[in-house]
């Protein structure tokens, strides 16, 4: 899967779309961030596992940060230079995923 840099009308729409689901922007760089909270860490661990499967297949993998029932996610893309359609397929899986 190739990545398509996200700018103008399309970066806007992916922006409002991710933005109505709890990601922000990360301030200094073109990446954005959401905080998933779950019931416990089996709960957390079953889910970025799951989200680690879907992000292997589609060779896009998460900047995470996990501790106990907290994991922290940033996307962004490196071979384009930031956000890209690969971060908002990704981040809107990883919201199904969480429920």
């Amino acid at each position: 899967m190739a990545a398509k840099k996200l700018d103008g009308s399309d970066r806007d729409t992916a922006l409002a779309a991710l933005t109505d689901r709890g990601w922000s922007l990360v301030d200094g760089r073109d990446a954005i961030t959401k905080r998933f909270v779950f019931k416990d860490f089996n709960e957390a661990f079953g889910w970025m596992t799951r989200a680690a499967l879907v992000a292997e297949k589609m060779n896009h993998h998460p900047e995470w940060f996990n501790v106990y029932k907290t994991v922290e996610v940033t996307l962004s893309t490196h071979d384009v230079g930031g956000l890209s359609d690969l971060d908002a397929k990704l981040a809107e899986k990883m919201d199904m995923l969480a429920g």
